[in-house]
C-alpha cells in the first residue's frame, strides 16, 4: 500500500509540473484578455473573492487553489471520507480467506475508491453546488466557500462518530467542553471520526472472520481425527473457503454491508 501511495504521489507531482508548465501560457492569455478590456491589473484580482471582468475567479487564484487541493487530496481521502473503513474491511477479508496477496493491493484500493465515491456522492454534490461552483464563478469569497463546503462534510462525519470518541478527543486536546456540535473544531472531530471508523471496520472484520475460522477448525479436527498430522490444514481449508465464498456470493454481501453501514 505504501508503494501505491508513493506512485499516487508521483502522479500528482507530475500533474503539478504540467500545470506549472502551462501556467505562463494561461497567464499570457489572461493578460491578453485584460488588455482587450482596457482594464489595468489590480492586486485585488489575486485575493480571495476577487472577480475578473467576465465574472470568473481570478486566474492566479484558481491555479493556487487547484494546486493546494491536489496536494491535500490523499490526506483528505484518508481522514474525512468513507475510504478508511472500506479499505480496512477489504484487507481483513483477504486475510480471512487466507490469501495474502490476492486480490492485489491495487485492486482493493481501486474498489475502495469507487465505493467511497458512491458513498460520498451526496456529500460531494452538496459541496460542489453550495460552495465550489459559486466560488469558481466569483460569486462567493474563499472564507464563505470554506464554511459552506465544510458543513456537509462535518455532517457526514458527525453521523458516523460515536460520542465517546468525540469526548475522548476533546479530553485529549485539553479544551473546554463544547456546548454544541458547532463548537467542536475540526481538529477534534476528524480524529474522533477516524477512531470511530477504525472501530466499525474491526467490528465488520470480526463478523467476516468467524465463518472462515469455523472452516479452519473443522478441517483441522478432521485431519487430526484421520491421523494426517503432517498435512497443513490450510491446504484443504483454502479451497473450501474460496468455494463457500463463491457459493454465497460473498463479494456482493460484503460490499452491500459496507455501503449500508454508513448513515
Amino acid at each position: 500500500m505504501i508503494v501505491l501511495f508513493s506512485r499516487l504521489a508521483a502522479a500528482l507531482g507530475m500533474a503539478l509540473m504540467l500545470m506549472l508548465s502551462a501556467a505562463p501560457a494561461m497567464a499570457a492569455q489572461g493578460r491578453h484578455v485584460a488588455e482587450q478590456a482596457a482594464a489595468p491589473a489590480r492586486i485585488s484580482d489575486f485575493v480571495p473573492g476577487a472577480q475578473a471582468k467576465d465574472g470568473q475567479t481570478a486566474l492566479a487564484l484558481r491555479i493556487v487553489i487547484g494546486l493546494t487541493i491536489m496536494a491535500i487530496i490523499p490526506a483528505l481521502l484518508m481522514s474525512v471520507t468513507a475510504f478508511l473503513r472500506i479499505i480496512i474491511v477489504l484487507s481483513m477479508l483477504r486475510h480471512a480467506v487466507g490469501m495474502q496477496e490476492t486480490p492485489p493491493n491495487s485492486v482493493l484500493i481501486g474498489l475502495a475508491l469507487f465505493l467511497t465515491a458512491i458513498t460520498m456522492s451526496p456529500v460531494l454534490q452538496k459541496v460542489n453546488q453550495e460552495a465550489f461552483q459559486p466560488f469558481m464563478a466569483g460569486r462567493m469569497s474563499l472564507d464563505m466557500a470554506y464554511e459552506k463546503g465544510i458543513r456537509p462534510v462535518r455532517e457526514f462525519m458527525v453521523r458516523q462518530t460515536r460520542e465517546q470518541d468525540l469526548a475522548l478527543m476533546v479530553e485529549l486536546s485539553k479544551a473546554s467542553k463544547p456546548a454544541s456540535l458547532e463548537e467542536v473544531s475540526n481538529v477534534q472531530l476528524i480524529p474522533a471520526f477516524m477512531l470511530s471508523e477504525l472501530r466499525a471496520a474491526f467490528q465488520i472484520g470480526f463478523v467476516i472472520f468467524i465463518p472462515f475460522l469455523l472452516i479452519d477448525l473443522i478441517v483441522s479436527s478432521i485431519l487430526m481425527a484421520l491421523g494426517m498430522m503432517m498435512m497443513p490444514p490450510t491446504t484443504i481449508a483454502l479451497p473450501l473457503k474460496i468455494l463457500m465464498f463463491i457459493i454465497i456470493d460473498g463479494w456482493s454481501l460484503v460490499l452491500k454491508a459496507l455501503v449500508g453501514s454508513f448513515h
